[in-house]
């Protein structure tokens, strides 16, 4: 009985969707552009048919920079919301995407055009499938750039539970798409390319750092689940990297070298550097005159600077922030004979600045990775 009440519910439904499918294919989806300009997407941002406009442009862009094929980007990111006026996706609104691909294949449309209208969505929630190809990641990073870009540039941001646009997921899901397919883009990049359109829809000046900072705060609890401890995490958002490919390198690099035997003494020096450096007067350049180094303890650290920053910039260049770090963690010795026995304060002006200048560019080289000091 209980089977054969559920086949009267589910029948007539299965049979509504036949027919929505059926009737739908006769459109195609070029077609439903101009119906998609009813639709609204925020009374201040315009209708989904300008947000798939700015998609379009903007797909296309992000593919050029990751050399995939723009004009499927392009059109992708123009047709990717219009199955929301499909009779299917009216009444069965779980389905958007899904339809969107299966009818951009029944108009004729490249398979890699059809998954970037399904995938343009994805991750939906938190651990779903990304976008499998640079074409589909193009549409769903520009999907998200324009929501976050859109809200945050009229003043709406989300506030406590209210987040009615999702942006919170969208930042993330942004996030997600980057480090994962380690793609090499910048934020900076990204956000000044969706603001440009936008025209003079935009009246927040802040837009660009406001959502800058949204996207580089929902790096902290994303790697809190797995696992990353706090301060390693504050290490490098104290540099805030634009590139979040890079900023996932500096991450794994900072936790493992926390486990490095140095690390607790290094940190504490950097901690006592910059405490120094805060204190001082006057503008320091990081030059050393080498005719001023008095004391050995300070001609050997400054030798050992020197010849660890050549050592370690091939590293940094190369994205190997470990191994950047390990290099910097044969400073160790020098660094405590430093403290140990130089007064950096010494009472000559000019042998003073030059201590100060050479503490500056031993926090500075430590800098280019992340801030150690604030390592717990």
């Amino acid at each position: 009985q209980i089977i054969k009440g559920n086949e009267r519910v589910v029948r007539p439904r299965l049979a509504d969707a036949q027919f929505f499918f059926e009737s739908d294919k006769k459109v195609t989806l070029s077609s439903r552009l101009d119906k998609l300009g009813t639709v609204l997407f925020q009374k201040q941002l315009g209708t989904m048919k300008d947000k798939s406009e700015r998609i379009s442009r903007l797909s296309a862009r992000i593919a050029g920079s990751l050399n995939a094929d723009e004009q499927h980007a392009r059109l992708a990111g123009e047709l990717c919301k219009t199955d929301l006026v499909t009779d299917m996706v009216s009444e069965f609104p779980e389905t958007q995407g899904v339809m969107g691909r299966h009818y951009a294949l029944n108009d004729g449309l490249d398979a890699e055009v059809a998954d970037a209208i399904e995938q343009h969505y994805w991750p939906r929630f938190a651990g779903d499938n990304l976008p499998t190809s640079d074409v589909s990641r193009s549409v769903a990073l520009a999907d998200k750039l324009d929501s976050l870009v859109g809200i945050f540039g009229i003043g709406q941001t989300p506030k406590g539970d209210r987040d009615p646009f999702a942006l919170r997921r969208a930042a993330l899901g942004l996030i997600r798409i980057i480090v994962e397919s380690n793609l090499n883009l910048d934020l900076y990049e990204l956000i000044d390319a969706a603001i440009g359109e936008f025209g003079d829809r935009l009246s927040n000046n802040d837009v660009r750092e406001n959502v800058f900072n949204f996207i580089i705060g929902r790096f902290r609890p994303w790697y809190q689940e797995q696992g990353i401890s706090v301060d390693v995490i504050q290490a490098v958002l104290a540099r805030a990297p634009s590139r979040p490919a890079d900023f996932n390198l500096r991450i794994h690099a900072v936790d493992a070298f926390k486990q490095h035997d140095a690390a607790e003494s290094l940190s504490a020096a950097n901690k006592r550097v910059g405490n120094i450096l805060s204190k001082s007067e006057g503008d320091l350049t990081g030059k050393i005159d080498h005719t001023l180094l008095v004391a050995a303890e300070e001609k050997t650290l400054a030798a050992q600077i020197s010849e660890t920053e050549k050592s370690a910039e091939p590293e940094i260049a190369a994205g190997n922030y470990e191994g950047a770090l390990t290099r910097m963690a044969s400073l160790k010795s020098p660094i405590d004979d430093f403290f140990e026995n130089v007064m950096v304060n010494d009472e000559d002006p000019a042998v003073r600045q030059n201590r100060l200048n050479l503490l500056y560019q031993l926090r500075g080289m430590f800098l280019r990775v992340a801030d150690i000091s604030l390592l717990q």
